[in-house]
């Protein structure tokens, strides 16, 4: 059985559209209604636990955008 695998390039893009969303939808809870520091740093963990399966799955394949290559070119 085949598991579903996003290329490097297009979980990258996943990601930081994931980040943005969730960092978005955090600050306008947060900000319409009372939450405090508590709520806020369980809602952040259980975003960041979500991202941290798919990657861990190896659904998503992040290449941080090429800044940390692991790949050393000998000359």
């Amino acid at each position: 059985m085949k598991h579903l695998r996003i290329n490097a390039l297009a979980s990258d893009i996943i990601i930081s559209i994931y980040v943005l969303v969730t960092l978005y939808f955090r600050f306008k809870l947060e900000s319409e209604t009372a939450t405090g520091p508590i709520e806020s740093l369980v809602m952040g963990i259980c975003f960041v636990v979500i991202l941290w399966a798919l990657i861990k799955l190896k659904v998503l394949n992040p290449n941080w955008f090429g800044l940390f290559n692991s790949k050393k070119v000998k000359p």
